[in-house]
């Protein structure tokens, strides 16, 4: 799959939030927010999926390093629609990534690098991302 977007050179530290929204399209099968350091070295891919990898309605999210993924999590909630905007909100610290679904669900996941900062943004499939904020 080709990214639909990809930000370099975006710094996003520990403390700080990236707040993303976008639109999922009318048929879609999933979309990924992928945040790290390059596209081998993912520090999280969030990826709601309608219906793709023989999952339906499902939130996975893992890690690359050096091009290989990493164990995968599932962390519920899932709560995207086809054809309507979502926002999603993400916190970096020191030790995980604390994320916030439309629907106010939070969960985290493992800042597995712990680096302090992330520079690359990536956004895959069938979305369209209207706007990134990092504050």
């Amino acid at each position: 799959m080709a990214p639909n977007m990809v930000i370099k050179n975006m710094p996003f530290k520990v403390g700080q939030t990236v707040a993303i929204a976008g639109t999922n399209t009318p048929d879609a099968a999933s979309f990924s927010v992928n945040i790290g350091h390059n596209d081998e070295t993912l520090a999280l891919h969030l990826n709601p999926r309608f219906d793709a990898s023989g999952d339906k309605y499902t939130i996975v999210c893992n890690s690359k390093k050096h091009g290989m993924w990493e164990q995968e999590v599932r962390p519920g909630g899932f709560c995207f629609f086809r054809g309507q905007n979502f926002k999603i909100i993400i916190k970096l610290t020191c030790g995980a990534f604390l994320i916030t679904l439309p629907n106010g669900f939070q969960f985290t996941f493992p800042n597995r690098f712990c680096s302090d900062e992330y520079s690359y943004f990536c956004f895959d499939g069938d979305a369209s991302i209207r706007s990134i904020q990092i504050y």
